[in-house]
């Protein structure tokens, strides 16, 4: 048996298909995927002037710190673990490790159905804008879901290649992406509205006016993309240190990039008048501000840039899903088909085909519905991407909520309370903000997507999210009933199943670690 401090073992699949190939990602490798996941210029663009606009709170750089702070909390505990497994399927191996295998099912699907819901929702707002510059700058005029399913079929190419090769290109528009952004704070910061800087938006005070709570939910979306650098760790070089530290950078750049952004928005448009403007201008907001600082030229520049920056988000998010679809495939929760590789690529080839063929689905589905309500162009945005990508928030911040549960009990089932103290307190404190953050966020959940109070489709992608987590937890009970050593390896990878009746707790036979139990 290994020791704790030990490395994760690189896979010892006897069929190379049936593993990822480890070894050929270092830490920009990951690091980059997870920020373009988190699409900062989207943010800047779409959930900053909306909760401005919807919430009247001008503190949202505080916010950002605030949230900062409790993600900062969930990475201590989930890079810890991240030095005892290297699996694919993140949220639900870490689940399925602390709660038990039946709780990593549900995990599985319902991490499943969230990431697919962000990524497809994205669609939606790349089409709309694609379509919108078409007819700005070239007078073509074309439909929304056109470029939509363009992308959709280079995103599906693309995620069959090598993850290297994927990393590079996401590394190039990010890298365009996140200099733009800081050009445009800078800009701000050198020449604010008022003439001075002003440090009101990080006065708690400003968050006295306005509806803060809500403001929270709008700016938890923002941090989606910080916790998938697990997803890679069976593809590193070293996975318990670069996952680690990959978590930790991501959880920092973000917040240090979100927090000046939204100040630089208020300070360039003034700490008085950014919710007028906001509410005026919508997710304009940001190009009529560029424009009025950096020129016409530069603000063309950044339409371009946040189309190519949504790209980077889709493919991020697509190699994230194709990879759990891997995992469940390796582990009988899927057809075992879908847990292979491609054998010139090593890609999961077979899990990129199950998210393309999702994709054009709801795609095809949304465009056959655009005019829904009539004359409405702007369902691609109000509809697909601003239902879908709040529902799969929604369900990541569960998953989230849920693997800060499991950290703890998987320490303290192993011995190890005492020595992972600090962890652990870590941990529960940013389950129970994740968990409070979920909940006000279901009860608010129509003003979240800007839907009616009749608007009864608005809770469709969330109850898909709901249903998934359900036919998950009830496929493990199927499994323990029926496949006792299939549920036993649900979360396991390529490590041995326990035996049939192993014990908790140091040293209990047939287990890898010490301390894997099952509660369910």
């Amino acid at each position: 048996m290994p020791s704790r401090t030990s490395e994760p073992e690189i896979s010892t699949y006897e069929e190379p298909e049936r593993a990822l190939r480890a070894g050929r990602l270092g830490t920009p490798g990951v690091l980059l995927p997870v920020l373009a996941a988190s699409a900062p210029l989207m943010v800047a663009v779409g959930v900053m002037p909306t909760t401005f606009a919807e919430t009247g709170v001008v503190g949202q750089p505080l916010l950002f710190l605030v949230l900062g702070a409790v993600l900062a909390l969930f990475a201590v505990g989930y890079a810890e673990m991240s030095r005892h497994m290297s699996h694919s399927g993140a949220f639900y191996a870490y689940i399925a490790r602390g709660l038990g295998p039946t709780a990593g099912a549900s995990a599985a699907y319902g991490a499943l159905a969230a990431y697919s819901a962000l990524q497809v929702g994205i669609y939606g707002m790349f089409g709309f804008e694609v379509s919108g510059l078409l007819d700005t700058y070239r007078g073509v005029t074309i439909d929304w879901w056109v470029p939509a399913l363009l992308a959709v079929a280079l995103v599906g190419a693309l995620g069959r290649l090598r993850i290297d090769l994927n990393a590079k290109v996401l590394g190039v528009l990010l890298l365009v992406e996140v200099a733009l952004v800081v050009v445009f704070d800078l800009a701000a910061l050198a020449d604010p509205a008022t003439g001075r800087l002003s440090p009101h938006a990080f006065n708690p005070r400003a968050l006295a006016h306005g509806s803060a709570g809500i403001a929270l939910c709008f700016c938890a979306a923002a941090f989606i993309g910080c916790e998938q650098a697990p997803v890679y760790a069976e593809e590193t070089r070293r996975p318990q240190a670069v996952v680690r530290r990959v978590l930790l950078l991501a959880v920092g750049l973000v917040t240090a990039l979100l927090a000046l952004s939204s100040w630089a928005l208020t300070l360039a448009a003034g700490p008085q008048d950014i919710v007028d403007s906001a509410q005026k201008q919508g997710p304009g907001l940001l190009f009529a501000l560029a424009e009025k600082n950096l020129g016409t030229t530069f603000a063309d520049v950044l339409h371009v840039v946040f189309v190519t920056g949504m790209f980077a988000a889709l493919l991020s998010l697509h190699n994230v899903v194709a990879r759990y679809v891997f995992a469940m495939g390796r582990e009988g929760l899927l057809p075992a088909g879908f847990g292979r590789t491609s054998p010139t690529s090593g890609a999961p080839a077979a899990g990129s085909l199950f998210q393309t063929v999702v994709s054009v689905a709801v795609v095809a589905a949304f465009a056959l519905t655009d005019r829904w309500p009539a004359g409405d162009p702007t369902a691609p945005v109000t509809h697909l991407f601003t239902w879908t990508g709040n529902a799969g928030v929604l369900g990541v911040l569960l998953l989230m909520a849920a693997s800060s549960l499991a950290v703890i009990v998987f320490f303290v089932r192993r011995g190890e309370a005492g020595a992972q103290r600090w962890r652990l307190l870590a941990a529960a404190a940013a389950g129970v903000a994740l968990l409070g953050i979920a909940a006000y966020s279901v009860r608010q959940f129509q003003l979240l997507v800007g839907a009616g109070p009749n608007d009864t489709l608005a809770w469709m992608p969330p109850g898909i999210v709901v249903l998934a987590l359900l036919v998950g937890l009830g496929y493990g009970l199927v499994l323990r009933a029926r496949r006792p050593g299939t549920h036993a390896g649900i979360g396991r990878g390529d490590e041995p199943s326990p035996a049939p009746g192993a014990l908790p707790g140091p040293g209990g036979p047939g287990t890898r670690e010490s301390g894997h139990g099952t509660l369910l």
